[in-house]
């Protein structure tokens, strides 16, 4: 039960850690580039994806990247500062193992079913 406990913390811990980092990048960019397109976000995303790919390959290569720090800085941190480094890791290993139908299904599902359920949850606040 304690280890569990602690998994939790180290997960709440990180998500809190990289929220505020995708807020302060995204104040900052807002700050020096305002405009309408939303490049904090992308500059979030993208940001996030190559530090998610760069924590996994360090996983892979070295021993002192244990369960505990994955959990720390790839649930918790990447995963509070941007999902999309999840859905493109998870993608990558999709082409990878040779899942190419279930890469393009996931990348096409997410995509189209993310907008519609954005767009499903702003209509029905409407009548809320």
């Amino acid at each position: 039960m304690a280890e569990k406990i602690k998994i939790l913390l180290l997960i709440g811990l990180g998500g809190g850690i990289g929220s505020i980092c995708r807020y302060l990048v995204q104040v900052l960019i807002t700050r020096h580039f305002a405009s309408t397109f939303p490049a904090g976000t992308l500059l979030v995303n993208i940001t996030g994806c190559f530090i998610i790919g760069l924590l996994f390959g360090l996983g892979n290569r070295h021993a002192w990247l244990t369960l505990e720090w994955r959990l720390f800085l790839i649930t918790g941190i990447c995963g509070g500062y941007t999902t999309f480094s999840s859905f493109s890791y998870e993608s990558i290993s999709l082409i990878r193992e040779g899942n190419y139908l279930y890469f393009l299904s996931y990348v096409l599902l997410s995509v189209a079913l993310g907008l519609l359920a954005t767009f499903g949850g702003a209509v029905l606040a409407r009548y809320c």
